[in-house]
């Protein structure tokens, strides 16, 4: 990254936006700027400049696909699924215009593969996601038809295979392009990734550090290793074992954070991955303050909301979780935002929330809530008439079809029952979100201030 950084700070690459001394800027110029951009890490001001570039000369059909590429990395870096299909979509619509520029282009057809790959899930499409994945791959032979060499067609055709799980074709392909492209960060991720869904997380590890050689400052590669280490410990039955792959994990969030401060660039992602891995490890205090540090970037995101108030939840901070997950699922106002976050800063603003809606990756803050209503409901301050509306809303949305869901919230009916008769129910007994049901991020997550790398 310095002689990225170098160049810019020097003015041989000149920032989006910078006036110039010259009339005006060719569109090679942002083309490098944004090459430069994305090699420093900072996806977000490389896609800025290749839409600069795009305005200057619209039918390059290769700056087409490298924004796409890079478009739909960046959706790895975003934390809600509304985000994530705002960012693919735009990556869709980039790759595209390339196809109707250059159709019959190996290198346009191989991107566009890779782009309706990473559409191709549920969470993303819907019922459209399968028909995207048989796309994904009949573009993917096509590119490799229009030449057989192109290393990065032979990977992204590996990674749709991966999705499709016919491991053992993919393992062919991906050993294929590793013969010939050691040297491409694209291969080794998706070799990682194979090795990653066959449950071989100490080899993904590796490659995912080969794929770091090639490109040091793509915060997601750094993110992927953490979640690996995560899995690992998570994993273990050895204390020791488990300490230090936690400490491992740790260490790749707070390098994914380092990198971002570096670039100026406010990504909550790593703080949210920190907080996960002290919730594995119990340390609910530390898990709030990354959340918290994720709001203070990203503060009318409501996912993180939802995540801390399982925080505040799991630590048995029954009052705190109700504000921050009520502004997860109803949405909240600027004031009610900072009531959910635990309190805004001197130099913090509260903003409005837009809730999330129901959904298979937030009925996790859905039933949360309404464990934290009933936990604090009395005879005569019952919250059960809010709690059971809610229960009823993730039974008609066919939520509880999940045995683990369906339990908690028949534990929850037993409470209200129980303070309905006039039974005060012992605090706290609400049962608590599971861990596997919590919604686990690809990518998904950094370092609080003061920073947590001391701790184990």
């Amino acid at each position: 990254m310095a002689w990225v950084l170098f160049g810019l700070n020097r003015g041989d690459i000149k920032p989006v936006g910078e006036p110039t001394a010259t009339p005006t800027r060719s569109a090679n110029s942002y083309t490098a700027e944004g090459d430069a951009r994305f090699t420093s890490g900072d996806l977000e001001a490389a896609i800025k400049a290749y839409r600069r570039a795009l305005e200057m000369d619209p039918n390059n059909a290769l700056v087409w696909a490298t924004m796409a590429r890079i478009q739909t990395y960046n959706s790895q870096l975003k934390t809600t699924d509304e985000d994530r299909r705002a960012t693919l979509t735009d990556a869709m619509n980039s790759i595209n215009q390339a196809k109707a520029l250059a159709p019959d282009d190996s290198t346009v057809a191989a991107t566009r593969a890779f782009v309706l790959d990473w559409n191709a899930s549920r969470s993303i499409s819907g019922d459209r996601a399968p028909d995207l994945l048989v796309e994904a791959e009949q573009e993917a032979v096509r590119a490799l038809n229009l030449d057989n060499a192109n290393i990065l067609a032979l990977a992204y055709h590996a990674e749709i295979l991966i999705d499709q799980l016919r491991m053992a074709q993919a393992e062919s392909d991906i050993l294929k392009a590793l013969d010939q492209g050691q040297g491409l960060m694209d291969v080794h991720r998706v070799y990682a990734y194979l090795l990653e869904t066959s449950g071989d997380y100490n080899q993904a590890i590796v490659e995912y550090q080969k794929a770091i050689q090639i490109a040091p400052n793509l915060t997601f590669l750094y993110m992927s290793i953490g979640v690996n280490y995560r899995t690992l410990a998570f994993n273990s039955t050895i204390k020791e074992q488990r300490l230090a792959l936690y400490r491992s994990s740790l260490e790749y969030f707070e390098k994914a954070a380092r990198i971002n401060e570096q670039l100026g660039v406010k990504d909550p992602g790593p703080y949210i991955s920190i907080s996960k891995t002290y919730s594995q490890l119990g340390e609910f205090f530390i898990a709030g303050l990354n959340l918290q540090k994720a709001l203070e970037f990203d503060p009318a995101n409501p996912d993180i909301y939802g995540q801390l108030g399982i925080v505040f939840q799991r630590s048995r901070n029954f009052e705190g979780a109700i504000p921050a997950l009520k502004c997860a699922i109803y949405g909240c106002t600027a004031d009610e935002s900072c009531e959910g976050r635990g309190g805004c800063g001197p130099k913090e603003n509260g903003v409005a929330v837009q809730g999330m809606s129901l959904s298979q990756s937030s009925v996790v803050y859905y039933y949360s809530y309404v464990s934290n209503l009933a936990a604090l409901s009395r005879p005569k301050s019952n919250l059960c008439g809010e709690a059971r509306k809610i229960m009823q809303d993730i039974r008609d949305g066919g939520y509880d079809s999940d045995p683990v869901v369906k339990e908690i919230l028949q534990e929850n009916e037993n409470i209200c029952a129980l303070v309905g008769t006039g039974v005060i129910v012992s605090s706290l007994t609400a049962t608590p979100a599971p861990t596997s049901l919590t919604p686990q991020s690809p990518t998904p997550v950094y370092s609080a201030t003061p920073s947590p790398t001391t701790r184990p």
